[in-house]
């Protein structure tokens, strides 16, 4: 599935129709550099699954974690993260992915955590306010 979006309301409505999609054990990598809006897209996300809690860029925590009555999303940094060993430095296999859903930014950097189930969301800005947005996850996005 592809979106065009012109404005960060139309990315996180967009994220809300993901999420809304999502279910317990879903894991989706974002593909896209800096200041693409993976961010943003996840605001959506975890309003589309109907938590209440502020979104913001684990850059500097690595992980953050929103709170919801019977789903939980873990958002992940791996800027500074490179293969299974950094994830096992972080604690990342600690969490219980199965029953929630995980957000992984900078995904290329811990490709061997990926299955044939990973949602694969690539962000590509065209300019300061247009981002093409591809999901990469079977029909449910369709």
């Amino acid at each position: 599935m592809e979106k065009i979006t012109h404005s960060a309301e139309e990315s996180i409505e967009f994220g809300k129709y993901i999420g809304s999609k999502l279910k317990k054990g879903d894991m989706i990598a974002y593909l896209g550099g800096l200041g693409m809006g993976k961010t943003t897209l996840t605001r959506g996300i975890v309003m589309g699954l109907g938590l209440k809690d502020d979104v913001f860029s684990p850059t500097f925590t690595l992980s953050n974690e929103y709170r919801g009555d019977s789903i939980n999303v873990y958002h992940f940094d791996m800027y500074r993260i490179n293969g299974l060993d950094g994830l096992e430095s972080i604690g990342f296999f600690d969490y219980p992915l199965e029953d929630n859903v995980s957000i992984i930014e900078w995904s290329e950097n811990v490709n061997g955590i990926f299955n044939e189930s990973t949602i694969r969301i690539s962000i590509e800005r065209i300019d300061d306010n247009t981002r093409k947005i591809i999901v990469d996850g079977g029909d449910r996005f369709c």
